[in-house]
């Protein structure tokens, strides 16, 4: 029902992005897109390549007076870095990064130059995808959903104790939403987009012992999706279950080794009894006053905010030099230092929210309909949904 696809390299002359399903009607918010791209290339560890782009979106197709006419929508992001590279001339890269796509992706393509690998590899990519994203919340909005993300931990440093899983067991009914929508609104007042101020200055003063030591580091964040109706996704085969869709997604941003929904690995140290989200009756239905399974069961929304955490392994790239081989001798050498940041767990979650609605305005055409917007929002309401103005 909705589908993207991304093209363009780390200093080639732009990114494009194809999205193909929107419903005709939809209006689009580009200074949020834009905004989204804008929090992308933020917080504290970047490095040099946010100075130069100032990334917006140039939309070429699919939109007529503002609105989506149901055609696919070309958008095209330019890389301002390009002019600083087309002219200039780069020895052919032969020391892969270890954890970095190099060598794999040299050996895969047949390629002699690294540099053709991580001009794809790149995470400049993933500009591509928040637009996509960005595009995507458009439709999550209208039809009343919310996403939003924070940053949990940078390099050990981790939110409070009560933290995540304190979110996951409010005692009251609905207070798990209020809880997460605090901690995104909270969120967006910190250098790293961490809600607890007080663990936003640790992270930032790890931040700099590790630029400090030529290192870099990796962390996670949390991804939720509020309001989202019940039955998006489906227990009846393995690929259409929402969880693994959404798993799918997050494990796909560059440098993500590790997706859970809810606190599943915590939940493994738990008997089941404590671990199920208990069901009480009330004047709307059934409730229940835990999210510990993060909003999915059996592959399908339960109607609870969908809550996903990522971690995000250390940049591969660092000043610190490491082991590896040169392809051209077959010798022993250490790795050459590229521009790149210290620490991109913040901008990683932005890419989250991205990901995550995609995957969401997947499944919600494909449960709802989506040739047009009216037509959706009626089906929705039909079915006692939520939707918004």
């Amino acid at each position: 029902m909705f589908r993207f696809l991304t093209a363009g390299e780390s200093h080639g002359p732009c990114l494009t992005v194809i999205v193909e399903g929107l419903p005709a009607g939809l209006s689009l918010d580009i200074e949020a897109v834009n905004e989204d791209l804008r929090r992308r290339q933020g917080g504290y560890g970047r490095g040099g390549r946010q100075q130069i782009e100032r990334d917006r979106v140039q939309l070429l197709s699919g939109v007529y007076g503002g609105k989506t006419i149901g055609s696919p929508l070309a958008v095209l992001i330019p890389n301002r870095d390009y002019e600083n590279w087309r002219e200039r001339e780069v020895p052919a890269w032969t020391r892969p990064r270890p954890g970095h796509a190099d060598l794999a992706g040299a050996t895969k393509y047949a390629l002699d130059d690294l540099r053709l690998v991580a001009e794809r590899a790149s995470a400049r990519e993933t500009a591509a995808r928040v637009a996509a994203g960005a595009l995507a919340k458009c439709l999550l909005r209208a039809a009343g959903m919310h996403i939003g993300s924070y940053v949990e931990s940078i390099g050990g440093v981790t939110i409070d104790a009560q933290g995540a899983g304190h979110l996951l067991r409010c005692p009251a009914p609905g207070s798990t939403e209020a809880h997460l929508e605090e901690r995104i609104t909270a969120a967006h007042a910190s250098a790293v987009y961490c809600p607890d101020p007080a663990t936003s200055a640790e992270m930032c003063a790890r931040i700099d012992a590790a630029r400090e030591a030529g290192d870099s580091l990796g962390g996670t964040f949390v991804v939720a999706a509020l309001n989202v109706p019940v039955g998006l996704g489906s227990h009846v085969q393995w690929d259409r279950r929402l969880d693994g869709r959404l798993a799918q997604a997050v494990m796909g941003i560059q440098a993500v080794k590790g997706v859970e929904i809810g606190p599943a690995f915590a939940n493994t140290a738990l008997p089941g009894t404590q671990v199920h989200d208990a069901l009480y009756p009330s004047p709307s239905g059934p409730t229940r006053r835990t999210n510990r399974a993060g909003g999915i069961e059996g592959g399908m929304s339960n109607g609870e905010p969908i809550v996903v955490r990522a971690a995000l392994k250390p940049i591969p790239t660092t000043v610190s030099p490491l082991p590896t081989v040169d392809l051209t001798t077959g010798e022993a050498t250490q790795t050459e230092y590229s521009r790149s940041d210290v620490c991109a767990v913040p901008a990683a979650s932005v890419v989250g929210e991205a990901m995550v609605a995609l995957v969401l305005a997947d499944a919600l055409l494909e449960r709802y309909g989506g040739d047009n917007l009216a037509g959706l929002l009626r089906a929705l309401e039909a079915e006692g949904g939520h939707h918004g103005a």
